[in-house]
């Protein structure tokens, strides 16, 4: 098979699930907005059960509610009917995926979950079909044709199963004021946890945060850079919040300028409104900030402005965080 031909086939299954994805954006309605508020007031957990490829897609759209703020666990039928049906309690919500609405091991659930009074969200691409009767909410994904040449591969009905699914996750996750925080606290390791780590993870705090006053004389400024090893300095006012920094760049700019350090006092060398960053924020973001304006460090502040910390270039990079 020549090249071109090779392409020409895969561009046509392409093609045929993009057009399957159109055909659900045109049909999801009614039936949507009340499978997202049920889901978004279940107290419970979202049980997703499939069999086969549905399975498949039933694990993952399980995995992305629990990533985004609506707990969900998978549930294989079969398994189910000897011993895991356990799982599902009556403040739950069962979202059974099927493509034609009949496999046998997903629709001997139906009773024990109407038992329960665990509400039923069904998904196939068969309006009229058991497991869409039994249903509280149906999803129907209207897809006319499967782009497998034999017609028999689940393709275009997974793709769109698993389109559907994230639309629902998102939509959720929206509703719910998901932040990317809350996102964090989900994914602590590899490369997505350390993107994902916050400035008080990183930051130095206490006797660490080189710290003077605005009437601090500059000798005394010098001794607490230099005994800190930041490169800076936060200074503050009587109050105790945050009014400039100095950095070594600072020094060197105030003397070149003619500036007597024996003389001078904090105030008279800082850099006033210092770029800063917040404990709660992505430490991503700081390092954001500190190409932005072309600086190594960042004083941490609380909601009063007084500082709390300090995070430098390098306490990021050694966390392997990188935009």
């Amino acid at each position: 098979m020549e090249a071109e031909e090779i392409l020409k086939r895969a561009k046509r299954v392409i093609d045929e699930e993009i057009e399957g994805i159109k055909k659900l954006k045109d049909t999801i309605g009614e039936s949507f907005v009340k499978a997202v508020k049920l889901l978004f007031s279940c107290k419970g957990k979202v049980i997703v059960t499939g069999i086969g490829k549905s399975g498949h897609i039933a694990r993952k759209i399980a995995s992305t509610l629990s990533s985004t703020g609506t707990p969900a666990h998978y549930l294989h039928p079969s398994e189910a009917l000897h011993g895991d049906l356990g799982v599902i309690d009556s403040g739950d919500i069962l979202m059974a995926i099927s493509n034609s609405g009949e496999s046998a091991e997903v629709l001997e659930l139906i009773p024990y979950v109407k038992m329960l009074g665990v509400p039923l969200i069904a998904i196939t691409n068969r309006k009229n079909s058991t497991l869409a009767k039994y249903s509280d909410v149906h999803l129907f994904l209207n897809v006319e044709k499967e782009a497998c040449p034999l017609k028999l591969a689940p393709t275009t009905t997974s793709t769109v199963t698993l389109v559907l699914g994230d639309a629902l996750a998102m939509t959720l996750l929206e509703l719910r004021g998901f932040t990317a925080r809350d996102f964090a606290i989900r994914h602590p390791a590899g490369a997505l946890g350390r993107k994902l780590k916050l400035v008080r993870d990183l930051h130095h705090t206490g006797e660490e945060v080189p710290l003077v006053r605005e009437e601090d004389p500059m000798r005394e400024v010098i001794l607490e850079m230099t005994s800190k090893g930041f490169g800076a300095t936060a200074v503050v006012n009587s109050q105790g919040k945050l009014t400039g920094i100095i950095t070594d760049g600072d020094l060197r700019r105030f003397i070149r300028r003619g500036g007597n350090i024996d003389k001078s006092i904090a105030k008279d060398v800082m850099t006033t409104n210092p770029k800063t960053a917040k404990p709660e924020e992505m430490a991503m973001e700081a390092l954001r900030r500190m190409e932005e304006h072309k600086i190594t460090v960042l004083i941490v502040v609380d909601k009063s402005h007084k500082p709390i910390g300090i995070i430098h270039l390098h306490d990021i990079l050694r966390a392997e965080i990188n935009l």
